[in-house]
């Protein structure tokens, strides 16, 4: 319901030529809370959706991951995609139905914590993977959420500014977006 930033809309070419390209996305994407990061995350998701894919949107915490859930509820309920949130805290029997449809492919946009990674979890055809706030994550963690997916795309999202220097140190040879603008009314 609001027009992107200049930034998101450069950020959101970048991702595009990436996700067009022959080897899979690895794209950190640094800015201020507030600039957009989740909505340039879900039109990523939404690109990966639009081929019939899976996307997946990890998050440190549950109530990180429910705030993104709903988040992206409203984004995409008009489009006639639901919302699958994974949790450690969820009941056995919820859990088992979303790791049943997410198995078969229905559930197509996961959101969730450390449980989208454990051995349970198995996604029929992802894609893209998000992973918010990267640095609360192990390398391991990271490398296990891949391992869910055949070469999947993965974007990184952070609030941490990092020199590219240092990130290529800390992240391997991931490409760097920079969210420089916020939207209009932000602070």
């Amino acid at each position: 319901p609001f027009a992107p930033t200049g930034a998101q809309r450069r950020v959101l070419a970048e991702i595009d030529r990436d996700l067009a390209g022959a080897v899979p996305m690895a794209r950190l994407i640094q800015g201020d809370v507030g600039c957009g990061k989740t909505v340039v995350a879900a039109a990523a998701a939404a690109r990966a959706l639009g081929s019939g894919h899976q996307a997946a949107l990890m998050a440190p915490t549950e109530l990180l991951a429910e705030q993104h859930a709903r988040s992206l509820e409203r984004w995409f309920a008009p489009l006639g995609i639901e919302v699958t949130l994974v949790t450690g805290s969820q009941r056995a029997a919820a859990r088992r139905t979303a790791l049943a449809a997410i198995a078969a492919g229905h559930a197509r946009l996961v959101v969730g914590t450390h449980a989208l990674f454990q051995d349970a979890m198995r996604f029929r055809d992802l894609a893209l993977i998000v992973i918010d706030e990267q640095h609360r994550f192990g390398v391991s963690d990271r490398m296990r959420m891949v391992a869910k997916g055949f070469a999947p795309h993965v974007l990184v999202m952070s609030a941490t500014p990092i020199p590219r220097t240092l990130a290529l140190s800390i992240h391997g040879d991931m490409d760097l977006s920079v969210l420089d603008e916020k939207p209009p009314g932000r602070q």
